[in-house]
């Protein structure tokens, strides 16, 4: 006859199969009624837990997979060390991958994460890979998309910032103090990110009847020293920007400075998320504060408590933001 498997417990239960393990593990982050359901389960399937053949399989039910796409950018990182650290104090033990923006190797880290049986993923996706969502969702993996989303189906919670919220704010903060010529730098064409950054900008330009100007690059400090360059040399009419990220804002502020023109005073400067270096050169620079740490935090909370049995995170979350300001935007009189 053949022996019930930790599956067959799992659907009997109406639970995942790491909500099952959790329960053999006798892990705390259990409701008591999610382990009744699914001891009951276990006893009607005559399931019996065979410890010894577990250990002797390595059984990682208490892997988190953390999957993100450029861990190079300060942003990312600081979201990743945040969540590690809160699995971490739950008893978790994370893997994190960097796929470096390359759809392949996201797709291979995923396979390898599923192979080992992580409990759950929180992938942070490039564009371009359905596979890894394809293959998620047919393992049973729980899985949370945070601050990017690239697949739109309803098994995949997705948690990000307001980012169009942050866009109207550094606008305004540019018109009110004197810029007329604003251009948005930074971000790849097309892409839902950039869009999603731009779209606060276009409607702010929008109402105050100014044109828009984008200027999409790669999101990368080099591209942003250069692009002062440029813009010193072939477009000195303008008179700000609103950079996709901090990073393009601070190599805008080392080309500026490389050509003679100065931040907050001949140009306002703003940039996007807040990293630590923000507000540490000079001159400081004003940012989209994105509270990267507490939102790292709150993920792996809301994807502890999933595990534990309780529902699945909000189809969507977005967290706000404020505007930091500081000398980059200043007064030009």
């Amino acid at each position: 006859m053949k022996r019930p498997t930790i599956i067959e417990v799992a659907a009997a239960a109406g639970v995942s199969k790491s909500t099952v393990s959790l329960v053999l593990q006798n892990s705390p982050l259990v409701r008591p009624a999610t382990r009744a359901a699914v001891e009951q389960a276990m006893a009607a399937l005559g399931y019996v837990y065979n410890r010894a053949a577990a250990n002797l399989r390595q059984s990682n039910t208490g892997l988190i997979g953390l999957v993100i796409n450029d861990l190079r950018n300060p942003f990312f990182t600081e979201f990743a060390t945040s969540a590690q650290m809160e699995f971490s104090r739950q008893g978790f033990a994370t893997v994190i991958a960097n796929t470096a923006e390359d759809p392949g190797l996201q797709a291979q880290v995923v396979g390898s994460m599923i192979e080992h049986g992580v409990a759950a993923v929180v992938i942070s996706p490039t564009y371009g890979d359905t596979w890894s969502f394809d293959a998620l969702l047919r393992a049973g993996v729980p899985t949370m998309q945070v601050l990017r989303q690239v697949d739109m189906r309803g098994d995949f919670p997705f948690a990000s910032f307001d980012y169009v919220a942050g866009g109207r704010l550094a606008a305004r903060h540019l018109l009110d103090m004197g810029a007329r010529r604003v251009a948005f730098v930074g971000g790849l064409a097309g892409r839902p990110i950039t869009l999603e950054r731009m779209a606060g900008y276009l409607e702010v330009m929008a109402a105050a009847g100014l044109p828009p100007r984008a200027i999409h690059a790669a999101p990368s400090r080099a591209m942003g020293r250069d692009l002062a360059l440029q813009l010193c040399a072939e477009e000195s009419d303008l008179d700000a920007a609103l950079c996709f990220n901090d990073l393009v804002a601070l190599g805008m502020q080392a080309g500026f400075a490389e050509a003679g023109r100065r931040v907050g005073q001949d140009f306002r400067l703003v940039g996007f998320d807040d990293i630590e270096e923000a507000g540490q050169g000079w001159p400081k620079l004003t940012s989209v504060r994105c509270n990267v740490a507490e939102f790292g935090s709150g993920v792996a909370g809301a994807m502890l408590g999933w595990l534990a049995g309780g529902a699945a995170p909000a189809a969507v979350t977005r967290a706000d933001v404020a505007l930091m300001v500081r000398d980059s935007s200043g007064d030009l009189g």
